[in-house]
């Protein structure tokens, strides 16, 4: 799969956003997705084949397979990775969208396109609460899905069409959950980071709000 897509929006994005923003980006691109097609998605790559069950019963395997991992892990990562950058879009269009305007009346109707304000002020901060709503969405997910943040060494499946309870064993359980805590603790560093930059951006906004109507009372 290419990423090509994913880091020239992450590098455009990065060109408006505040330093928070810049980390943000830095930890999604470094920690996250290359670490995704580095290492991790070579770890899951054969997961179906390595799920080995004591019982060679037709189709006991397939099925104990698809209860204990109903969306493989590197896929649903992949996705939360597509979905949490996503919302950067909205920025990058609404920037468009002034730049676009500038030429369209051959004048500066804005004083810097790229600038945080009106408008794409609440663009940012819509895109910054979507971020942290997925982020946790997806956090929720991989809790429900895998009944916690773990990788069993040893499943009991007593699942038709079983004949009995019958034992499978995970390939590499113990790197497989390394990189789950590593995926669970970057997300959780974006939420963060997510709502330090909305936290920044509105209490900046409110102190220059005051500062305006404090200098026109001065007036």
């Amino acid at each position: 799969m290419s990423w090509g897509f994913l880091r020239d929006l992450l590098s455009g994005v990065n060109k408006y956003s505040t330093g928070i923003g810049r980390i943000w980006v830095a930890v999604v691109f470094v920690f996250r997705l290359l670490v995704y097609v580095a290492a991790a998605e070579n770890i899951w790559k054969y997961e179906h084949d390595e799920f080995e069950c004591n019982i060679k019963q037709p189709g006991c395997e397939n099925v104990c397979f698809d209860h204990f991992f109903p969306v493989s892990h590197i896929r649903l990562w992949a996705l939360q990775l597509i979905i949490v950058s996503t919302p950067s879009l909205l920025v990058v269009f609404h920037v468009a969208y002034r730049e676009n305007r500038d030429k369209h009346h051959n004048q500066k109707l804005y004083r810097n396109p790229r600038e945080i304000d009106g408008g794409l002020l609440c663009t940012y901060l819509i895109s910054l609460i979507l971020k942290t709503g997925f982020e946790i969405v997806f956090l929720v997910l991989f809790y429900k899905l895998y009944n916690g943040f773990k990788i069993p060494h040893l499943v009991k499946c007593d699942i038709r069409p079983c004949p009995s309870t019958v034992d499978c064993y995970i390939s590499k359980p113990t790197e497989k959950m390394i990189f789950l805590y590593f995926l669970v603790a970057t997300s959780c560093l974006c939420i963060i980071l997510n709502i330090s930059e909305l936290s920044y951006l509105i209490f900046k906004y409110s102190i220059k709000c005051y500062l305006k109507r404090y200098m026109k009372k001065q007036q």
